[in-house]
């Protein structure tokens, strides 16, 4: 790919740093995960340093549909603001072996270039949180506190909550539960959660150095920045997660601007691709509030209507991307395909 880009007569490859976002001329922004602190402080000034992360700090999504609804209950901490959190109650006995689980359990560690960055309390990692004693989680993201279970009218001993994290209300969060468990061990581990013991897993927890915009807040359809239209970002910086989500990311971006810049009109691919349930996602379908980096999964999609058995969902899910795919390639103007007499500038971060 680098000796194809290389020799492409309209394509200029200029290694340089940049520190500064450029004040005009279309520009593209693919600078994750570790985006230069110069040229992340302009983007923080850009977009507001509320609106970009330099950790991540990524708790697991679970599948609305997986969760035991006969276990776990829908509501809020004191029944205040409408039924907001799916709620999976605890014993005293259920909670300490869970506890000592995360003690107990098999953990990633960090990278030589992250062991110096240090936690703060916004992205705790569950099991140091279970190290600091015995009741810490229960005076934290597992309190039980003003949440009535309706099968007993009192409060658990602990409780797991977990938070709608897309607008379609098919993924959802464990709150507070960011963790550096191994992958494995937090699927066992998860599932002793009463109300999880068949949860499916959209993605599991980490927690990592990464630069990431809020995107859903940041971004239009396109890709631009609402403040700067004529800056796009791509690939990890918008927080999506895994290197062909990025590359895909990249790829819209390019073929937006290709468009613009050829005085052509490109819609976004539908949401019932994976294409565009990613960029949805990225772009407005996720809460902005608890926006984390996301890889792309079928809880990203819009359900598929009607009743369909659970064994023919991912098919049906498959079919139906690939002819909406096949439709929208259809309607892409050849200028946002091979960009024809468009100079552009490759910009190394």
């Amino acid at each position: 790919m680098t000796a194809r880009l290389a020799a492409h007569p309209n394509i200029e490859i200029v290694r340089e740093r940049v520190d500064v976002l450029p004040a005009s001329g279309a520009t593209i922004v693919a600078t994750g995960p570790l985006t230069a602190i110069k040229l992340a402080e302009s983007i923080g000034a850009a977009t507001g340093a509320d609106a970009l992360a330099f950790f991540d700090a990524i708790a697991p999504i679970v599948h609305r549909d997986s969760i035991d609804m006969d276990v776990a209950w829908m509501a809020a901490r004191w029944d205040k603001g409408g039924k907001d959190y799916v709620n999976c109650p605890m014993t005293k006995d259920q909670y300490l072996a869970f506890r000592q689980g995360l003690l107990d359990g098999d953990k990633t560690e960090f990278k030589e270039w992250e062991k110096d960055t240090p936690y703060f309390e916004g992205c705790m990692p569950i099991e140091v949180m279970a190290e600091r004693g015995e009741d810490t989680l229960r005076y934290g993201p597992m309190k039980p506190v003003g949440l009535d279970d309706p099968k007993t009218g009192r409060w658990p001993y602990a409780v797991v909550q977990l938070r709608q994290d897309n607008a379609l209300g098919t993924l959802w969060n464990m709150v507070g539960f960011q963790t550096k468990l191994k992958h494995g061990e937090q699927v066992r581990l998860f599932r002793t959660i009463p109300g999880l013991e068949k949860a499916e897993f959209a993605r599991l927890g980490g927690l990592h150095r990464n630069t990431f915009i809020n995107s859903p807040q940041l971004l239009d359809s396109t890709l631009r920045l609402r403040s700067a239209p004529h800056i796009r970002f791509a690939g990890q910086i918008t927080g999506c997660e895994g290197y062909v989500e990025s590359a895909a990311i990249g790829l819209l971006a390019g073929r937006f601007a290709a468009a613009e810049l050829s005085g052509e009109a490109l819609a976004p691919p539908p949401l019932t691709t994976a294409l565009g349930a990613l960029l949805g996602h990225i772009t407005g379908g996720a809460e902005a509030a608890s926006y984390q980096p996301m890889n792309v999964n079928f809880g990203l999609f819009p359900p598929i209507e009607g009743r369909a058995r659970k064994a023919d969902r991912k098919r049906l899910y498959t079919e139906r991307a690939k002819a909406a795919l096949e439709a929208w390639l259809g309607s892409v103007p050849p200028h946002a395909i091979v960009g024809r007499g468009t100079r552009r500038s490759l910009v190394e971060g």
